[in-house]
């Protein structure tokens, strides 16, 4: 599994943090419902500001989910942090010793561990397995339920249609049958690298990339024409140009060999949950942020719809909507690296929120989730009767914006105004397919600190997503984005994985843990990583 990339992990470096714009704080508070003439915030939290009603009325939303600055006391009060009473809501003062948590006797949440990315080479053999089962060995000793496995494209079918190799992974499965964990497979259907963390580089097929050589439009392409090899367009879901098949034809006969492959370790209950690649990073997103194409952590990225089968799409739809004029791209939304107010589509009152702008995003989101509904079809076709699960990315940078421009290139339609993960999970939903979503292990004062022009908000969006989920009835899990190994961290997850107070008793279904490594089995990290082990599966834990 791919990560979030190296200037992701770099905002989170702290710098030092400057005092707040009575604008950008203003930004945290849309969506509170109490009057407020004045509001003023002490210095130990964000620096010293004031908010004035004129400023806050304009950001006045139903959206009273995601706010990282005021919420109800028994979701926001994650023990330890002074709250300060403004109406009927509360505002966190500065950030003290966390207190711990209790988790005992709350519900069993199953831990699994992603296995390294290299763990089976290009010629699909198993590399090193005696160290792996020494390590696995350690890893079942504290209790961890069960590991996570890339099943890649570019190896298992990587000279020629439907010539599928599994070798390597039918050994790596009886390892793992053999010490009594579980699996979550990962069907890995784009590109491995130049993430953090890729310490491997496995292309597309060698066969795929041979079309691409003659026809490129098999991949995303943005408004300069670069491509994007990471993944397959979208846009050939349906069109024959993989040597006779379709795109969803050629992830179908990949998913059903697969199941024929490994029918014993279905039946006999090892393989818990498939877990369906949908796009850049098996992420269901468009590559709007790529960094090799030049984007930096925190740019709104760029809109990925230039090949031709999505313009043709795209085309199509504006005629059926009577206005063949909007058969176009936006033009007025600057580059990778842009901030929003530097382009007149994303800017507050830009052309996002016009009519024409609100029919191109409707387009582009659509097609995301049409995505996922017919691959999730299919997949559910290929593994009846186990358990399947999307990964949702979490895009949190300039989540503070009316327009949330990064969201709106990845193809999340999010603007402050509209509850763009929804229609992901009602698409889940009918598919009885779980939400696999990350980065909770994210604090957004951490954010703020490290980047503070970037506006972002993890908790926000975490709080958002999860609760679409869950109000769709369906399961969701979950991941830290990057590497964590410190109890701040793991108490972050916690909170997430187990809302305190929740009348429903709502919590995640399982927790995937990024990555395996010797590094994590050191001294000090792996009796934190013990620690959370335990209060994860709701039993007694040591503070010390």
């Amino acid at each position: 599994m791919a990560q979030l990339s190296a200037q992701v992990l770099n905002s989170l470096r702290p710098r030092t943090p400057s005092a707040c714009s009575s604008t950008t704080m203003a930004s945290l508070w849309y969506g509170t419902q109490t009057p407020i003439a004045s509001v003023k915030v002490s210095p130990g939290f964000w620096g010293s500001a004031e908010f004035n009603s004129c400023r806050l009325s304009v950001l006045g939303s139903d959206r009273s989910r995601n706010f990282s600055v005021v919420r109800d006391s028994a979701e926001r009060s994650e023990g330890g942090v002074a709250m300060e009473t403004v109406g009927d809501n509360q505002v966190e003062d500065s950030p003290g010793k966390l207190e711990e948590r209790d988790f005992t006797g709350t519900p069993y949440v199953p831990i699994y561990v992603m296995l390294p990315l290299g763990v089976i080479n290009m010629n699909c053999e198993l590399v090193e397995p005696e160290v792996l089962l020494n390590q696995l060995k350690v890893l079942k000793s504290v209790g961890v339920d069960g590991v996570m496995v890339d099943c890649w494209w570019g190896i298992v079918e990587a000279h020629n249609p439907q010539g599928y190799n599994w070798s390597g992974y039918k050994r790596l499965f009886q390892i793992v049958r053999d010490l009594n964990l579980k699996l979550q497979v990962v069907m890995s259907f784009h590109e491995c690298g130049g993430n953090v963390g890729d310490d491997v580089h496995i292309p597309l097929p060698h066969w795929v990339t041979e079309i691409g050589q003659k026809n490129p439009d098999i991949y995303f392409t943005d408004k300069e024409g670069k491509r994007n090899n990471e993944c397959l367009t979208w846009g050939i879901d349906k069109v024959r140009v993989l040597r006779g098949r379709t795109a969803v034809e050629v992830y179908f006969d990949y998913m059903r060999s697969f199941r024929v492959e490994f029918d014993e370790f279905f039946e006999g209950g090892i393989i818990s949950e498939i877990e369906v690649g949908l796009g850049p990073c098996g992420e269901l997103r468009y590559p709007s942020y790529p960094e090799n194409h030049g984007w930096k952590y925190p740019g709104i990225g760029e809109f990925q719809c230039y090949d031709r089968y999505l313009m043709k799409n795209l085309k199509e739809a504006a005629e059926a909507r009577g206005h063949s004029f909007w058969a176009r791209a936006p033009d007025n939304t600057g580059s990778y690296n842009s901030q929003p107010h530097e382009t007149g589509f994303f800017r507050d009152g830009g052309d996002y929120d016009s009519y024409y702008g609100r029919f191109f995003l409707n387009w582009y989101s659509r097609f995301l989730v049409d995505h996922g509904d017919r691959v999730l079809a299919l997949a559910n076709l290929a593994f009846e009767g186990t358990c399947i699960a999307a990964k949702v990315s979490g895009i949190h940078w300039w989540y503070k914006t009316a327009s949330h421009p990064a969201e709106l290139t990845a193809g999340f339609y999010n603007p402050c105004n509209r509850d763009g993960y929804a229609p992901i999970a009602a698409m889940l939903k009918k598919h009885e397919a779980a939400l696999n979503f990350t980065c909770v292990e994210m604090r957004t004062l951490d954010q703020h600190e490290g980047f503070p022009e970037a506006l972002a908000d993890p908790e926000g969006l975490v709080w958002q997503v999860l609760n679409a989920a869950w109000d769709a009835n369906i399961p969701v899990a979950s991941e830290n984005a990057l590497t964590c190994h410190d109890r701040e961290g793991y108490n972050k997850i916690l909170a997430n994985a187990k809302p305190q107070n929740d009348p429903d008793g709502r919590h995640l279904s399982a927790f995937t843990y990024l990555r395996l490594s010797p590094v994590l089995l050191e001294g000090h990290n792996f009796m934190e990583f013990e620690r959370f082990v335990k209060k994860m599966h709701g039993e007694a834990a040591s503070e010390s």
